[in-house]
């Protein structure tokens, strides 16, 4: 059967999911681990893409990156070809070691982004790896909460706080909250929502200006967002730039 096209993401950005062949470990010591992450380094630079969460999980890994100056099926073709040069190598193997081509999600809205982010943090907690996921080595993670190298970690704090403590805290909080997060299943497009249409929205709802929701009560606050939240067509970022809260705030209403 014919390959399916992959979604284009309007934003640029993917959730790629990558699989050892018949589930066999990728990666089998540190070394391997280290290599990986000096691969994608080295593309990064080349390609200009942007990382904003990884995990190794000995038989697949885990990525939520931005296309850079090329398709990302090329930039991942040339990761995995590096990559898989050296590991046959290291191990004296022939062969492919992918299972198949990488698998791929589009991320268009900020709460999905938001829950891939903790999802590939949180996959060696639910796969059983580790009891705390600060304490394992090989994921992004561990670039937020002490320093970055080859992740954006700006991006993602921003969403958080302007304040880089602040937000480190609420990414650390959000990161290890109990959640029952499933990815890799393509949602339903949506809409777009104007400006004018969400301020009338609430206006004739709740019969106050939404650029002044930030000096009502903390009770309509989480009312009226949790209420736009539920619409279509709206994302937390747009929400954020008309409210003035942050895309966490927005998020946790």
């Amino acid at each position: 059967m014919p390959r399916t096209a992959r979604r284009k993401s309007e934003t640029d950005i993917y959730h790629i999911m990558i699989r050892g062949i018949n589930r066999q470990n990728i990666f089998v010591d540190d070394e391997d681990n280290k290599r990986l992450i000096d691969t994608l380094a080295r593309y990064r630079r080349e390609v200009e893409y942007e990382l904003y969460a990884y995990c190794l999980m000995g038989n697949h890994l885990h990525l939520l990156i931005k296309e850079g100056n090329e398709a990302l099926s090329n930039t991942m073709r040339r990761i995995g070809a590096s990559y898989v040069y050296w590991y046959n190598w290291q191990y004296d193997r022939k062969g492919h070691l992918f299972q198949d081509r990488f698998k791929s999600e589009p991320v268009e809205e900020d709460s999905y982004f938001l829950t891939v982010l903790r999802y590939i943090h949180q996959n060696p907690l639910k796969a059983g790896i580790t009891n705390n996921i600060e304490h394992y080595k090989w994921s992004s993670y561990q670039e937020y909460i002490k320093e970055a190298q080859i992740v954006a970690v700006d991006f993602v704090l921003a969403m958080f706080a302007e304040n880089r403590d602040t937000a480190i805290e609420e990414f650390r909080d959000f990161n290890l909250a109990v959640n029952n997060d499933q990815c890799l299943d393509i949602t339903p497009e949506k809409k777009t929502m104007s400006d004018k249409i969400i301020r009338q929205q609430v206006s004739d709802k709740y019969k106050l200006e939404l650029a002044s929701l930030h000096s009502e009560g903390l009770e309509t606050q989480a009312e009226v967002l949790k209420y736009l939240k539920g619409l279509d067509g709206i994302s937390l970022r747009q929400l954020s730039r008309l409210t003035g809260f942050t895309v966490s705030r927005i998020y946790k209403a």
